[in-house]
């Protein structure tokens, strides 16, 4: 390959790239949830041994950092696009520092995950969690706006699909809070049940399995909702 035409490559390319690693993100969001869903099933049985359950629930986590890992790249890889269409303005400068801030954002979801099993681990998750907290309010606030006409993304005739799927993509991130406090509370109550019988804690991972199974479905709903409107933009 002769010098400079993998950059012309990729410059001239480079929405349909960033279009296959949206799909490729979106593909490890969707999948990752009902894997973890369905691993969900054999962390709560208490006919199973608890070194079993365990397992599972190590399986669970190590399904849910992919799921993550896409949900983290999504944003990112919508906005650029977003720019490259013309429905978002922050171009140049501002693109080189949303991709520092999801390099950034990517490596303490990572950390948390390699270390989950230590305090420190659990540190780092709560800041995890965090980011998601002052995200979710952004995102939504932007999308509403600008739904309603004062940007700041461009929601005219044909474009309103944009701002609609970041709302989408911001309630949707709602529920994966949700989603997220349960795999707490799984990590929290194991060394309990490790401890001994504990009723009380089987009702409570119980409890916590029926909310994550509820608003799982919902979720589920909302991500392919959230793809409709990118892949078709119908309004």
């Amino acid at each position: 390959m002769q010098e400079g035409s993998l950059s012309d490559f990729i410059q001239v390319h480079e929405l349909a790239i960033l279009r296959w690693l949206h799909i490729i993100a979106m593909v490890y969001w969707l999948g990752g949830e009902w894997g973890v869903f369905q691993t969900s099933y054999k962390v709560v049985n208490p006919a199973l041994s608890l070194d079993e359950r365990g397992r599972h629930m190590d399986t669970a986590f190590r399904i849910d950092i992919m799921a993550r890992t896409g949900i983290i790249s999504l944003l990112p890889l919508g906005l650029h696009m977003g720019y490259i269409w013309g429905v978002q303005p922050l171009g140049g400068t501002w693109l080189v520092v949303m991709w520092l801030a999801w390099a950034a954002w990517l490596a303490l979801t990572w950390a948390a995950f390699a270390q989950r099993a230590t305090p420190r681990g659990k540190s780092l998750s709560r800041i995890e969690d965090w980011t998601r907290y002052l995200l979710i309010p952004a995102l939504i606030i932007v999308s509403v706006t600008s739904l309603a006409g004062y940007g700041p993304l461009d929601a005219g005739t044909g474009q309103k699909w944009y701002a609609a799927k970041l709302l989408t993509f911001g309630l949707m991130l709602v529920i994966g809070v949700i989603l997220r406090l349960i795999m707490h509370e799984w990590r929290d109550l194991f060394p309990r049940l490790a401890a001994g019988p504990d009723p009380a804690a089987e009702a409570r991972l119980a409890r916590s399995i029926r909310l994550g199974r509820s608003v799982a479905y919902i979720y589920r709903a909302g991500i392919l909702l959230t793809g409709f409107l990118g892949a078709v933009k119908p309004f």
